[in-house]
């Protein structure tokens, strides 16, 4: 069965608190496990099992995930943190997946038509179906240098080298074809005379793509073209081949310019809506007025991945990080019921979805939040831990993006513990979802042990990461541990309004020197 037909709609009420039952897994436990770290082990097993079939939105994945973590958080004491009697736990989430379906092109020089081969090109909307007919075909280089005004890219196809000049900077590769759209274009073709080619680019592109339903899903049109095609559009022309374009492009003082051709693209998709659910549960605090601290962390992971399609456990991305927020939410909850001084803010528990299909779980609580989004002081986001042993250097992502850094320190501090003093792992900082909250001006960060030891991260990345290879028995709980008591006591300092200002009053500083 495809992937669209194996999406399926999941009801709020399949996942409702009463009845609910605890899955067992079985969960092996090292000897040396403390109590916290048995804790988390099962977790990560139960939750990246085959019972579990990857976590998938909008499938009985996201079914028994929700049910599963609800009867977690329902026993240690969470409260609903939806504020919505009538949708007590679960936030709803309306998704619009969109599969590319069919498409065209054709080209002329003046009034002839030019002979071009379908399957040497591919077009692609973001739309349900995108239309530019007779556009003149700009060509801009490589894509890299300054992006060409409006004036000049309204109205026109904008036609770049996937190829990067020797020597080109980080800045200027990133989404090459955005830039030209935002500016204006209105499509944009990709010559593929670099590394990638034809059938790779037309496997990844054809992949769903996922947007909150209600949002602009907007119909912007790229295609990507062979060097062979593009030698076929260009017959006639003063550049005939690719060859020749790249020698334009490097020529000095290079500036963009008509290829005296005219196209037309068009590119339709299918639409499947998908209803999933974000996980709210609260800790509620003596001074509610005095403002909210998040702890969050993405439930959902792919269903199957790799080729051929096989589970993707997702045990690091991102069973762990829901284990972690489930640990500190039970070990706040224990220390205030064994006599703890009681929180002074209210302490929200988030568990998304759609993180992987781009952080729309996170953007759908940001844009309908169960609390005025000005009253968070923080937020602390928990994703991909349990990749390091205990006892390691702690780095923050969104370091110098928020006023959190010098609490942060404090607490750090307190703890014996080290902070990581560069910016590396701020390289993450749009790939979590506490990107989306800071979208909305919310102070928001990860912090983990386990970005600061790049080379186990760029390890991950490189041979587990989005593949059946991430796996539960290869998580190291003694730093997912560190994680739970660091984030414990992360939130005891935030939601503490004698050591951190209210928002109104600069929204996340915190009182005291930075230690």
């Amino acid at each position: 069965m495809s992937r669209v037909g194996r999406l399926r709609l999941v009801r709020a009420t399949a996942v409702a608190v009463a009845g609910l039952s605890l899955l067992n897994a079985a969960s092996p436990v090292s000897r040396r496990d403390t109590p916290l770290e048995a804790a988390l082990r099962s977790h990560v097993v139960t939750l990246s099992s085959e019972e579990f079939g990857g976590r998938e939105p909008g499938t009985d994945g996201e079914t028994k995930t929700l049910r599963y973590l609800a009867r977690q958080w329902f026993d240690i004491g969470l409260e609903s943190g939806t504020n919505n009697p009538g949708s007590a736990w679960f936030a709803p989430v309306e998704l619009v997946e969109r599969v590319p379906a069919a498409s065209r092109v054709a080209f002329r020089r003046g009034k002839q038509r030019l002979a071009v081969s379908q399957d040497g090109a591919f077009v692609v909307t973001s739309g349900l179906r995108s239309l530019v007919e007779n556009a003149p075909v700009l060509f801009v280089g490589h894509g890299t240098g300054p992006v060409p005004p409006r004036a000049e890219l309204a109205g026109r196809i904008a036609l770049m080298l996937d190829s990067l000049p020797p020597g080109t900077p980080s800045a200027a590769t990133e989404d090459r074809p955005g830039r030209l759209l935002d500016a204006g274009a209105s499509a944009v073709i990709v010559v593929l005379d670099g590394d990638r080619r034809i059938d790779e680019v037309t496997a990844r592109r054809r992949r769903a793509g996922y947007a909150l339903a209600g949002g602009q899903l907007g119909g912007d049109i790229e295609a990507f073209v062979t060097p062979a095609f593009a030698g076929q559009m260009l017959a006639g022309g003063a550049a005939r081949d690719v060859v020749a374009l790249r020698h334009e492009a490097a020529a000095a003082g290079f500036v963009p310019r008509l290829l005296g051709v005219e196209g037309s693209l068009e590119a339709t998709s299918t639409e499947t809506r998908v209803r999933t659910h974000n996980l709210i549960g609260k800790i509620e605090g003596r001074n509610p007025a005095a403002g909210a601290v998040l702890v969050m962390a993405h439930w959902d992971h792919f269903g199957q991945c790799g080729t051929p399609p096989r589970l993707c456990p997702g045990a690091v991305d991102n069973a762990s990080g829901v284990a972690v927020i489930t640990e500190v939410a039970r070990s706040l909850v224990r220390g205030q019921a064994r006599g703890a001084k009681p929180m002074d803010r209210d302490v929200y528990f988030v568990a998304t979805t759609g993180e992987e299909l781009g952080l729309l779980g996170a953007m759908a609580f940001a844009e309908n939040p169960p609390l005025p989004l000005d009253k968070v002081v923080a937020a602390f986001n928990v994703d991909s831990t349990g990749l390091v042993p205990a006892g390691r250097p702690v780095a923050i992502v969104g370091r110098g993006m928020t006023g959190l850094d010098a609490g942060i320190g404090r607490v750090v501090a307190r703890m014996k513990r080290r902070l990581v003093n560069d910016d590396a792992a701020n390289a993450f900082v749009r790939r979590q979802d506490s990107w989306a909250l800071m979208q909305h001006d919310v102070p928001a960060v990860m912090v983990s042990s386990s970005y600061g030891d790049p080379e186990r991260l760029d390890r991950f990345m490189k041979e587990r990461y989005h593949t059946p290879a991430d796996k539960a028995d290869l998580i190291e709980v003694g730093g997912m541990a560190d994680d739970v008591t660091l984030h414990t006591e992360l939130v005891r300092e935030f939601a503490d309004a004698k050591r951190v200002v209210a928002p109104g009053s600069g929204g996340g500083a915190t009182k005291g020197a930075t230690p």
